[in-house]
């Protein structure tokens, strides 16, 4: 079999890149956007925010502030914070524009031509639509590469989703298949490697993808979770190995710190370095 279940080729390992919304909202974005545009990894995995955040930075700014600032002076100004950055209500607003009209083609899609939206197909839609090489998911689009998102609607994104069924209703996404589409990859790859970024349901997503082939055989963990509250956003990858999600004789790691400071340095250090010197052997 030359081809993985989404039509990617299948290379001698097939690599998971997920992280959780910040690293969008955050300049990590950059590094996620460089992997993605020079098709250094397989499939993304990620939340709601991971996928709009990208979008309004395309459409407007998001400011570096403060994590003191005052919760109820931002509110009252329209500005809304992410950890220490700042973002206003009129980038939502310009979202809003920006999606709508897609969401009645897509559904006009669906009702003409039979269309089956899934959240993966739904983001390559967006990432062909916004045509702005600064996207992460422009890139995904343009080099294949699936993105996976089960919590589709846990964010603006599936406010606008919620907004649209009144005004259009009808559109129907099937988490079913992506299901079958991520799993598959795992479970049809030579070799699999998950590198996770934070926790929670990205983390978890891609851990269980790799549990349907009896564990990924190469795995990192970047976050600053505590496994001793019992979930798995801490969770160390020996523990993972305890439910198949690893295999049991490989030797994953697990960096404790801040993502957005360790991430850039590890891609520097490993893909980035490699790929100049591929470029610098074929000049």
């Amino acid at each position: 079999m030359n081809l993985n279940p989404v039509g990617r080729e299948r290379s001698n390992c097939t690599i998971f890149l997920a992280f959780t919304s910040n690293m969008i909202s955050s300049g990590v974005r950059d590094s996620i956007r460089y992997l993605v545009q020079h098709n250094m990894v397989d499939c993304l995995v990620t939340s709601a925010g991971g996928i709009e955040e990208d979008f309004i930075k395309c459409l407007a700014p998001t400011y570096i502030g403060d994590f003191k600032l005052d919760g109820k002076k931002l509110r009252l100004s329209g500005i809304n914070r992410i950890g220490n950055l700042l973002v206003s209500n009129d980038n939502y607003c310009k979202f809003e524009t920006w999606l709508m009209p897609i969401l009645d083609q897509i559904l006009q899609e669906q009702k003409e031509e039979g269309t089956l939206w899934t959240p993966s197909k739904l983001v390559a839609r967006l990432g062909m639509e916004i045509d702005n090489p600064d996207s992460v998911y422009y890139w995904a689009y343009k080099n294949n590469i699936p993105v996976f998102c089960p919590g589709l609607t846990d964010g603006s994104l599936g406010d606008m989703i919620y907004f649209h069924s009144y005004k259009n209703p009808g559109l129907v996404v099937d988490i079913v298949q992506d299901i079958r589409w991520m799993n598959s990859q795992a479970v049809y790859a030579k070799n699999t490697g998950m590198i996770i970024l934070g926790g929670g349901l990205a983390k978890h997503h891609t851990c269980n993808a790799n549990l349907m082939r009896n564990g990924a055989d190469f795995c990192v963990f970047i976050n600053s979770g505590s496994e001793f509250d019992g979930s798995d956003s801490g969770a160390s990858p020996d523990e993972a190995k305890s439910w198949g999600k690893v295999k049991i004789d490989s030797k994953p790691v697990k960096v404790c710190g801040d993502a957005t400071l360790i991430f850039p340095l590890v891609v520097a250090e490993t893909f980035a370095k490699y790929h100049s010197q591929f470029v610098k052997l074929n000049k």
